[in-house]
């Protein structure tokens, strides 16, 4: 018998080793995809790790902001190092295979990241919140304290939530097939190979997906209802400009972010297509990450500002 399978009690042939498929159906392209992801995860790794430097050097960066697009830098580089080092594996060696294990890890730390990241999302939406609508009040609400609380908090909150989430997905039994066409183990992929009904699960993901991702896009489109209105009753046009290209950079980061990762998990599995699913979860697992120090830096003066004096400085020594 193959290693890859067992024999249960019941006389069914169980999966005990998975197959990523990932961009197998691309034979001519293997050597090409491998270079470009190796090319994106550099920049994910060098663009994150150089805004971490940037906010930690810069005294005039050492604000709430920065403290948080701090955390969520080095938030992208851990999510994407879940996901993009086992493509790469693959690609390069054309072994596919994951065991059992590797594959609930990979899929347990991807959730429990992704889970920080939504939850970071809005504590950083909060804040600009704060600075907006009650800029005077902001110095005492944002102090240090309450920003390490917020994004601790925004850390740990799904840990046990995904651990159990985890659990209770790879309990299920799988039969028959271990192939999953995805490029890394992602739960609509992973549900598609269960045996029986899964309907329960699927509720149950549905729920986790509404208190780990909803509440905190709520959140977050309450806070920008109110900074919208706060900024639409400025005075002058420079002053609105001013105001909403502190939020535009957040906001275009949640747009791409929410908007995949819903369009996923939201969906029937009798409505999973391999190929959309691939395609939208490109987004929230690569694009995304490789656009944050973009979309951070080049949007934001003070960034800018910053990474010129450490270049000058660099230079001038």
């Amino acid at each position: 018998m193959n290693n890859k399978f067992k024999i249960t009690e019941d006389n069914i042939s169980a999966v005990m080793q998975f197959v990523l498929l990932g961009f197998s159906d691309l034979p001519n392209f293997q050597i090409l995809l491998f270079m470009v992801f190796s090319i994106i995860y550099m920049v994910i790794l060098v663009g994150n790790t150089l805004i971490i430097i940037i906010t930690r050097l810069d005294n005039e960066l050492q604000k709430p902001m920065y403290f948080f697009l701090q955390n969520f830098s080095y938030l992208e580089i851990c999510y994407v190092s879940v996901i993009l080092p086992r493509i790469l594996f693959n690609l390069w060696t054309q072994d596919r295979s994951i065991s059992l294990l590797d594959c609930a890890t990979q899929m347990c730390f991807f959730l429990m990241l992704g889970t920080a990241e939504c939850f970071l999302l809005a504590v950083m939406s909060y804040d600009r919140y704060v600075a907006i609508c009650s800029p005077l009040h902001y110095p005492v609400v944002m102090n240090h304290k309450m920003c390490v609380q917020l994004a601790l908090g925004s850390w740990v909150t799904g840990i046990p939530v995904q651990i159990g989430q985890t659990w209770q997905i790879f309990s299920l039994p799988f039969c028959n097939s271990n192939h999953i066409d995805h490029f890394f183990c992602d739960i609509p992929p992973i549900l598609k190979l269960a045996c029986g009904d899964t309907f329960v699960h699927e509720v149950s993901v549905y729920i986790v997906v509404m208190l780990v991702a909803a509440i905190p896009f709520m959140l977050i489109l309450a806070s920008y209802s109110k900074i919208i209105c706060t900024i639409l009753r400025l005075p002058t046009a420079k002053g609105r400009a001013k105001a909403f290209s502190t939020c535009s950079s957040h906001l275009l980061v949640v747009v791409l972010f929410f908007g995949s990762g819903t369009i996923t998990y939201f969906r029937p599995k009798s409505n999973h297509s391999a190929g959309i699913d691939k395609l939208l979860s490109l987004f929230y697992t690569v694009v995304t990450p490789m656009f944050n120090p973009m979309i951070y830096s080049f949007r934001n003066k003070d960034v800018m500002a910053a990474l010129k004096k450490i270049i000058l400085k660099k230079v001038a020594l």
